[in-house]
């Protein structure tokens, strides 16, 4: 954490190890609903080409209330050198890297709390 507790306004640096061309990135909590169950995050630095790169992760529980689905979308500007393609196969490496790593947390605690 580099400054904040945690909460709205809170910036973090994340050592990326997913194997992307990146192996940092430095993200902003932007905004954190517990009751709605929003999160919005801003990446406002690393050593990565995504610009201006916002991200709104929301959860919604399923009709039996035994799953839960996360919905992750985002906006980011195409740096100059980049082409929408790359740009768009970076930022969607990144997503399906962080969601893969929240439903590997997830079982892990249900595991847990089953035992």
């Amino acid at each position: 954490m580099r400054s904040g507790g945690g909460g709205v306004g809170s910036v973090r640096e994340v050592m990326i190890i997913s194997g992307l061309p990146a192996t940092t990135s430095t993200e902003r909590l932007d905004e954190l609903d517990d009751e709605l169950h929003v999160l919005v995050v801003s990446i406002i630095g690393g050593d990565h080409r995504l610009e201006n790169y916002h991200s709104t992760t929301t959860l919604h529980e399923s009709e039996g209330g035994s799953k839960t689905m996360v919905t992750e979308s985002y906006v980011v500007d195409i740096p100059p050198g980049n082409s929408k393609e790359d740009t768009w196969t970076f930022a969607e490496a990144i997503i399906g890297w962080n969601l893969k790593s929240l439903a590997t947390v997830s079982e892990e605690k249900v595991r847990n709390c089953e035992a």
